[in-house]
């Protein structure tokens, strides 16, 4: 696992012990960042699930402002700090340990780019879409990435929230969903 482009290409990131974190390959992580390329430059970043990381330190490495990192499992929460040290991406980062709906619920701050990579056997990416749509916590003309499985569809949006388009990659899919910006706050 490596970060692909941007300031710190090619380095190798800690990857986590046993079964429990299914890093998205370096594959579909490649097609992702062409995909999202011209969504990244100077934003704010929310890789809800960070697992290892990956997703949005590599946002970081191609030049997104912040990212805010959040993992509910004490090893998956250290493994992120760890990936963020390696990059040295300290000063653009927060790792915190919660729950994904709980940090939802709570959230103060906006983002422009959203990474939703939960188990794909659960319903919370419902879950998580629902919520941010709630709380309004993407930022205008901001997008979401969801991770599943091919059998997920995703649910009807009220705007300002629409669904974009999705991706497969064998048994993965990519779906996006984007925030217009008629509503300002």
């Amino acid at each position: 696992m490596r970060i692909i482009s941007g300031t710190v290409r090619g380095r190798k990131l800690k990857e986590p012990q046993g079964l429990d974190t299914r890093p998205t390959t370096d594959k579909v992580k490649e097609s992702l960042f062409n995909i999202i390329q011209f969504e990244l430059e100077g934003r704010r970043v929310l890789d809800l699930f960070a697992g290892t990381g990956q997703l949005g330190l590599e946002a970081l490495s191609r030049g997104a402002e912040r990212c805010t990192f959040v993992d509910q499992r004490r090893e998956s929460a250290a493994l992120v700090r760890e990936n963020v040290k390696l990059c040295r991406f300290e000063d653009r980062s927060q790792v915190t340990q919660e729950e994904a709906l709980a940090f939802l619920c709570s959230c103060k701050e906006r983002y422009d780019v959203i990474f939703l990579d939960p188990p794909y056997k659960t319903d919370l990416l419902n879950q998580c879409i629902e919520k941010i749509a709630r709380f309004d916590i993407l930022r205008e003309y901001g997008i979401i990435v969801c991770e599943s499985g091919t059998d997920w569809t995703v649910p009807s949006l009220m705007p300002p929230y629409e669904t974009g388009r999705e991706y497969r990659y064998g048994q993965i899919k990519l779906s996006l969903c984007r925030r217009a910006g008629s509503v300002s706050r």
